[in-house]
């Protein structure tokens, strides 16, 4: 695979960031040492992480806890459980996407937050296009409840959603709802590689049964005795 996300770097040991940031701390990240992994708990990570649904996850922990150790538990759930899981420093993590790109995993953050701020950016700027200078009350008061609940995240980060008192909109209900369908569409396309991945190591794992022959059954003949006058 050319292009691999979630893996990097800590030192000289190889890492697969769980969670790119600690809620509360951006600065901090959790990773886990994959060469310390027993072949049970490593291998099906790595599978995880190759795969569709690794790939498509901004974060590895959402995948991790949909794939299955070869004991059948949850990955992400045994890696906390066995205390796997470290707090590292994100300026401290090296992501390795490819051979010879290399990049500090606190850059990557920084760029990933930019490019969210500027989809959110262009969105507004287009919606204002759209309304050719006609202010109509209903769109301000939409846009600066978006633009309260946006200074509000940049100001203290956290895992939710802040919403206002008066709610949002049905503009912005609408554009949540239509990122977490693309987010679910994008998680099913990896369900469904997985699953078929899965059915053709089950074929090749699966002996051919041989064809039994059974015996011909044979015809038992009768014999009638002639009566001799």
């Amino acid at each position: 695979m050319s292009f691999l996300r979630h893996v990097g770097k800590h030192g000289d040991r190889k890492v697969a960031v769980v969670f790119r940031e600690v809620p509360n701390e951006e600065h901090m990240c959790l990773v886990v040492y994959t060469q310390l992994l027993n072949q049970d708990i490593h291998d099906p990570l790595m599978s995880c992480i190759e795969g569709d649904i690794g790939q498509n996850s901004d974060e590895l922990a959402n995948a991790l806890n949909r794939q299955f150790t070869r004991a059948g538990n949850p990955i992400l759930q045994v890696l906390h459980a066995e205390g796997m899981l470290k707090k590292v420093r994100t300026e401290d993590i090296i992501m390795t996407p490819q051979p010879n790109t290399q990049i500090r995993l606190d850059e990557l953050n920084k760029i990933l937050r930019d490019m969210k701020a500027g989809e959110d950016a262009t969105r507004k700027l287009a919606e204002a296009d759209a309304s050719m200078g006609l202010q109509d009350p209903a769109d301000v008061r939409r846009r600066k409840e978006e633009a309260l609940i946006g200074d509000k995240e940049r100001a203290m980060p956290t895992m939710g959603t802040n919403v206002p008192a008066g709610g949002l909109t049905d503009d912005a209900l609408a554009a949540d709802f239509t990122a977490q369908a693309q987010r679910m569409e994008a998680e099913a396309k990896g369900l469904l590689a997985e699953s078929k991945r899965l059915m053709a190591e089950a074929k090749k794992l699966t002996p051919t049964k041989a064809k039994v022959t059974k015996p011909k059954a044979t015809t038992k003949r009768t014999t009638k005795k002639v009566a001799v006058k």
